[in-house]
């Protein structure tokens, strides 16, 4: 599948630039694509700079937990939930504990802790694969519940529309909220349906109820609370729980009289070999990308899309928000770029600004996931978890849409 997305990126690319320049006359065009493989070429190789050092604090970091126990204990607390989802994990395998892990990051938008913290739960899971190149069921779930991005605390679109002057930036929480839920259930509902995977069992119907009221219970809580406390809260929570999962990790390792220093330098020292096995894959989907939105075949799907919904006589407001669920799939800063771009086109609190925030809270860089957390254990078929992580990525932006057209329509 990724054989065929990777060169379909080059191909509709390639007809796009041929079209503008022998319709267009834009002969220009080929010098942008041309410089696109080279800009996206050192942009991986930046990328990878940046991703070293995260790997090798958090690699480090995850070494001392798992000396102390932390992981084990995690997977232990959740074994009967993924006995169910992951029947071919064993029941207290490490993956488990570092899934869970992995998961709070995403929730409180942790992106740098996450990121390692997955792609070790990655290599853990490999260690069970009986295919060296072909990704398991376990994988797939697992990576479509990461690309599903179910953020609690999205503090970052926060930060993004108070630099806007907005003047209440948390005004996207609950819609985000909302959205983000939708997509992490879509993600979920397709691979059990691709997987048989029997979610009626009462040990899975507790844990997702759980987290429903939990959700709830939060929701609820924020609802009562005036913006200037939830965004304060947010970012309290977020950076606290951070700093607090250093400690936590510490003094666990301190009290099961682990060398705190020696385990973290032995597992820091795999950061540099995760990050050079990530390059190959970085560099060829970036480049990809960069192509593809150099041919400008992204702007003729938009023109095409509001073409549509015209003829179709529907409300087209929100199409001025589709840049960033376009793009958002293939590149991160490329939908941060098209939010801000948006927000200040049309005004921070317009109705296409605030589609564009609910997206990029909502959604996840699909096919970066793939490259990075694939790459890093060298899958190269990926079965069913690309179109299972559309398919969620596909949700959430249908899901920010509606709900911005009940909450702000």
């Amino acid at each position: 599948m990724l054989n065929w997305l990777w060169f379909g990126f080059f191909l509709t690319a390639a007809v796009a630039g041929l079209a503008r320049w022998l319709i267009g006359g834009e002969a220009e065009v080929f010098a942008a694509m041309v410089a696109a493989l080279f800009d996206m070429a050192r942009l991986s190789v930046e990328v990878m700079v940046l991703l070293f050092g995260t790997l090798t604090l958090w690699l480090g970091l995850l070494r001392i937990a798992e000396r102390a126990g932390v992981v084990e204990w995690l997977a232990r607390l959740l074994s009967p939930l993924f006995a169910h989802l992951m029947p071919e994990v064993p029941k207290g395998h490490p993956a488990l504990g570092l899934i869970t892990l992995n998961f709070a990051a995403n929730g409180l938008g942790l992106d740098n802790a996450a990121t390692p913290i997955g792609l070790k739960a990655m290599r853990e899971l490999q260690a069970l694969n009986p295919s060296s190149d072909s990704a398991s069921n376990a994988q797939i779930l697992f990576l479509v519940l990461n690309a599903s991005s179910l953020t609690l605390l999205p503090v970052s679109i926060f930060m993004y529309r108070l630099q806007q002057g907005a003047a209440d930036p948390t005004l996207v929480f609950l819609p985000i909220l909302l959205a983000t839920s939708a997509s992490t259930l879509v993600g979920l509902l397709s691979v059990a349906w691709m997987q048989r995977l029997p979610l009626w069992k009462p040990a899975v119907l507790v844990w997702l109820l759980g987290v429903a009221l939990l959700l709830g219970g939060f929701m609820a809580l924020l609802l009562s609370m005036s913006s200037a406390a939830v965004a304060g809260l947010s970012s309290l929570l977020g950076n606290l729980t951070l700093f607090g999962i250093v400690v936590a990790f510490l003094l666990a390792g301190a009290l099961r009289q682990v060398p705190v220093y020696e385990a973290f330098v032995d597992g820091a020292k795999q950061g540099f070999e995760v990050a050079k096995d990530l390059l190959p894959y970085l560099v060829a989907m970036l480049c990809a990308i960069g192509v593809l939105r150099a041919s400008g075949a992204l702007d003729l799907a938009l023109d095409g899309l509001r073409g549509l919904f015209e003829w179709l006589g529907t409300d087209t407001r929100f199409v001025d928000a589709l840049p960033t669920a376009m793009v958002k799939p293939f590149s991160g800063s490329a939908a941060r770029a098209m939010l801000i771009e948006t927000m200040q086109t049309h005004g921070v609190d317009s109705f296409p600004a605030l589609i564009a925030a609910t997206v990029q809270g909502s959604t996840e860089t699909t096919f970066y996931v793939l490259a990075v957390y694939f790459g890093a254990v060298g899958i190269r078929r990926a079965r069913h978890a690309v179109g299972c992580a559309l398919l969620a990525e596909l949700g959430g932006v249908l899901a920010a849409i509606a709900v911005c057209y009940a909450l702000f329509g």
